[in-house]
């Protein structure tokens, strides 16, 4: 179990102090691939899918067991300011549905055999409007990021996490542009389905954020309280909670990347055990994806969130898996390799 955060320069630090990959594991699930019945290379990625889970779970013959799904929930000042399509109501209503198993991350959790959690952050309290003040106070991003830090499993060998919070493509819009540059245009997408108009005044509304808080911005974790929501924090607490229990993560959407991006860009290796489960038809997720160094396994114009790509590519990761640890060597089936 590990020890709670009880600082921002506590959870900063973690980052730094992070393990890294079993390299003796490594090598030797590289090895175990290179003798496998098949062509080298023949499985294209999904060698390298398995020999990268296996590095990081420390065995050359790993086997997905247990697999959790954690969707965390938030809501947003900002939503007042007309950025979304849908009221900020609809957050509460949709985190019921996800606990009484209706929404399509429970069919995905349940298909890929997942355990499924559910948090709620301070829904009845919304961070405040970012164009106005910082959304977040140090203790309340300290707080957010406590109970992602909290909900991994340790038991767990695989995690994916996902959001819910009406409004929240406006601040991982504004946390990628103040993180990466360009203009508020070039990260803020519709999201819900905003009309012209509407996109108009998101993207407003994330240049006037990125205004004020960019020249104070000096790390991921600044970003994630200026701009973030407690969902997005919570996220990235639980992302790094499973890189020190050597958990290998699946990235959802556009909005668990912008939280991602945030560990990135406190610490260079943060996202080492991490891959991207694909890439959404939210506008700038493609380019978000390019500057974590984060190729897709799926490209479908999924666009929901909760998790829900990446638990899909959970069945790409298993495939990976199962072929490398299933399969026979040349010498085990008594097939020539030559």
């Amino acid at each position: 179990m590990l020890s709670p955060l009880f600082s921002l320069d506590h959870f900063r630090a973690q980052l730094a102090q992070a393990p890294g990959v079993d390299e003796q594991a490594e090598t030797a699930a590289a090895e175990r691939n290179s003798q496998l019945t098949k062509p080298p290379g023949s499985l294209g990625r999904l060698e390298d899918l398995a020999i990268w889970y296996g590095s990081w779970r420390g065995t050359e013959r790993p086997v997905i067991r247990a697999p959790q799904v954690i969707v965390f929930a938030g809501n947003h000042g900002i939503v007042q300011q007309g950025v979304s399509a849908f009221p900020s109501e609809v957050t509460a209503q949709m985190v019921a549905n996800f606990k009484h198993g209706g929404a399509a991350i429970n069919q995905l959790a349940k298909l890929a055999g997942a355990r499924l959690d559910v948090h709620s952050l301070d829904l009845e309290t919304p961070t405040k409007d970012f164009t106005k003040d910082a959304a977040m106070d140090s203790a309340e991003l300290l707080s957010a990021l406590q109970t992602g830090w909290k909900s991994v499993d340790p038991s767990a060998d695989l995690l994916v996490v996902g959001e819910m919070g009406i409004g929240n493509t406006t601040p991982a819009a504004a946390l990628a542009c103040a993180l990466f540059g360009g203009d508020a245009g070039d990260w803020t997408g519709r999201g819900t389905g905003v009309d012209d108009t509407g996109l108009a005044n998101k993207t407003r509304v994330v240049a006037e954020g990125v205004a004020l808080h960019g020249p104070a911005i000096t790390d991921g974790v600044e970003a994630l309280r200026r701009l973030g929501g407690r969902e997005i924090a919570a996220m990235a607490g639980a992302m790094t909670a499973a890189r020190m229990m050597k958990i290998p993560v699946i990235l959802d959407g556009f909005i668990c990347c912008a939280a991602a991006a945030c560990l990135m860009r406190t610490h260079p290796a943060a996202l080492d055990h991490v891959v991207a489960g694909h890439q959404s038809a939210e506008s700038a997720h493609a380019a978000l994806l390019t500057h974590l160094g984060k190729p897709p396994f799926l490209s479908l114009d999924l666009r929901l969130g909760e998790g829900s790509g990446a638990a899909l590519a959970i069945q790409v990761l298993r495939a990976a898996v199962a072929c490398h640890s299933g399969m026979a060597t040349f010498e085990e089936a008594g097939v020539s390799g030559s």
